[in-house]
């Protein structure tokens, strides 16, 4: 799934819309929210400074309105899967909640509040 950080000056869904072009090649137009999901246990170690960070991530749903699909220098392969499919795939247990939250679930994913 596309990712990536947020830049100054720019609104979340921006954001969104942004990196899902960059890494996909796909202009999309955000829909809704599928929802906010942190996991504390779940870090980030960034080996090139040292930085430790916690995952987060807003999900949007979004429409394709344009583009076209293609790899950049952020993925190595980018493709239109059938949500029958999707079982069979190998993801972080992270990546496949939030996958699942927006295929049967309508209303946006709050995290728990937990320490």
């Amino acid at each position: 799934m596309p990712g990536g950080a947020h830049d100054p000056g720019e609104s979340l869904t921006h954001t969104a819309v942004r990196e899902t072009l960059e890494e996909t090649g796909v202009e999309i137009h955000a829909t809704g929210l599928v929802g906010i999901f942190t996991d504390p246990t779940h870090v980030i170690h960034y080996t090139s400074n040292d930085e430790v960070r916690q995952e987060f991530t807003i999900v949007y749903r979004g429409e394709p309105t344009g583009g076209k699909l293609m790899t950049s220098v952020e993925s190595t392969r980018v493709e239109w899967v059938p949500i029958e499919r999707i079982h069979s795939l190998t993801m972080d247990r992270s990546q496949r909640h939030r996958i699942e939250w927006a295929l049967h679930e309508s209303e946006p994913y709050i995290d728990p509040e937990t320490r």
